[in-house]
């Protein structure tokens, strides 16, 4: 395999030297469903001359051996896998990196593709303990795993059925899959260990006390990681989500004994792509696909607890906060528009050269909801999809904000109280809980560094939730940078930091 990579911005040709890797291959044809299309994807490694694996950084990627060659058919944005992956990134957790490229195969052009990155253990990716063969006493034993649930195919498969069903009277079981370490590196202990853990999780979600703030599941699992997971995958109304390529990790106990969810994966029948389960339309939850009328026979499950950590108030809750959070910056629409325009001129050139290779921009390729004729037709009928399904879920988010921060950082004090501002950091507006003891009124003021007010809030309810908007007293917003908030009331005085980002 050669790569040509002349660098960020420049101009690659195919006559150029393959000064980015030039050497020794293993390469496969990978996926499920996508094989049955003529534009292949491929999984390869990166070898020595001698036929070993060789750790190598393509295109400014960490060095690994293990890659992916993904090759976007039926999504023709081209960007679907890529657009998720890269939110992932924004809301602070591991997806695979992507580079797009042009691929050609023994001298017949394939057109774009993106070559990404294996889901595997390395401190570059799924950054978890490495977990040997001889390690299966103490903490040693307790981590990292990686499982994920799938579909059932390929070489090297193996892990156990779950002992609860996905929903009541369900023909089908889940089937948690060992990832890391493989199935034919996993020992028994190893084994035994993993299984009785996720089964002890799943028989907590099971129990009347499971929301339990110390004995449920906040014992068992990393809660932000699962609300982001369900951003990520409502966003996108993932049809294969939670079900099919679900992953989740753990390190040692030492460290975190508690399962993180993810990394996402597989999402190119997302956002519109689909013309099953509703994967087309703009409205419903697809965590709860299982008592779907159409999906009864359909034996990729979601494992129950999914739902049920959606249903909990206070997971509710977190999640409402977290979805405020992010609509004001990362998960804004303009943001998304922005990202999805500047990739769409990066592709410009290369995505016509991919539908001359493959013309089917007025055809229907499985399980397109739509066939538009043109990529622009492609690009917009994306960014329009995005558009309605944000409008949906700020309307039916479930869960209560304020009612989180009153829950779990306000508590009625006897003397003022003034607790941290939500979100923080802050893109918009921020929520600042506050309590006076008696019936005196006080004030909220805000200031710079350099001690120069900026806003005053009189403040004449004895327990509240003051609602900045990020602007000074003439309404002008102010720049990004760290920013006090006072509270004063019965000449008691209580000062906090917050920090605006634009």
């Amino acid at each position: 395999m050669g790569i040509i990579y002349n660098g960020a911005g420049q101009r690659n040709n195919i006559g150029d030297a393959y000064n980015n890797y030039d050497g020794h291959i293993g390469i496969e044809i990978r996926g499920s469903s996508s094989q049955m299309f003529p534009k292949k994807q491929y999984a390869l490694e990166t070898r020595d001359s001698l036929g070993n694996n060789l750790n190598i950084p393509l295109i400014g990627m960490p060095a690994e051996n293990d890659w992916v060659l993904y090759a976007p058919y039926s999504d023709k944005t081209l960007i679907r896998n890529v657009l998720a992956y890269q939110l992932a990134h924004d809301l602070g957790w591991y997806a695979s990196r992507t580079r797009f490229c042009e691929l050609i195969l023994n001298g017949d052009y394939r057109g774009v593709y993106v070559l990404m990155e294996k889901i595997k253990r390395d401190n570059d990716r799924v950054d978890i303990s490495t977990l040997n063969p001889d390690e299966i006493t103490g903490d040693d034993l307790t981590g990292g795993y990686i499982v994920k649930v799938d579909k059932i195919a390929g070489e090297n498969i193996d892990g156990w059925t779950s002992p609860f069903l996905p929903i009541p009277g369900s023909n089908y079981r889940i089937f948690y899959q060992y990832h890391y370490p493989k199935p034919d590196e996993i020992v028994a202990e190893q084994q035994a260990y993993i299984k009785d853990l996720v089964t002890e999780f799943e028989a907590t979600m099971q129990g009347i006390d499971y929301a339990d703030p110390v004995t449920g599941y906040r014992k068992y699992i990393v809660p932000e990681s699962f609300i982001d997971v369900i951003i990520l995958t409502e966003l996108g109304k993932n049809v294969d989500g939670y079900r099919l390529s679900a992953y989740m990790h753990k390190d040692k106990e030492s460290i975190d004994n508690r399962f993180i969810a993810g990394p996402i994966w597989d999402f190119n029948l997302a956002f519109g792509n689909a013309n099953y389960y509703a994967g087309g339309a703009t409205t419903g939850w697809q965590i709860e696909i299982n008592s779907r009328s159409d999906f009864l026979h359909d034996p990729f499950k979601v494992p129950f607890w999914w739902e049920k950590l959606f249903d909990e108030a206070g997971f509710a809750n977190q999640l409402n906060c977290r979805w405020i959070s992010l609509r004001q910056n990362l998960l804004s629409g303009d943001r998304l528009e922005r990202w999805i325009d500047s990739v769409a001129a990066v592709l410009d050139e290369s995505q016509k050269r991919n539908f001359l290779r493959w013309p089917i921009l007025d055809q229907y390729i499985w399980p397109n909801q739509v066939w538009l004729g043109s990529y622009d037709h492609e690009i917009n009928y994306l960014k329009n999809w995005l558009d309605s399904r944000l409008a949906w879920l700020d309307n039916n988010m479930p869960g209560n904000c304020a009612s989180r921060i009153t829950e779990e950082n306000f508590k009625i004090p006897q003397d003022i109280d003034l607790q941290q501002n939500y979100p923080n950091p802050f893109n918009g507006i921020t929520l600042i809980p506050y309590a006076l003891p008696s019936q005196s009124d006080g004030q909220i003021v805000i200031f710079n560094l350099n001690g120069r007010k900026i806003r005053k809030f009189d403040l004449h309810e004895k327990r509240g939730m003051l609602v900045w908007d990020g602007k000074d007293a003439n309404g002008k917003e102010i720049s990004s940078g760290i920013y006090f908030y006072r509270l004063t009331a019965d000449r008691s005085v209580l000062t906090r930091q917050m920090l605006l980002l634009r």
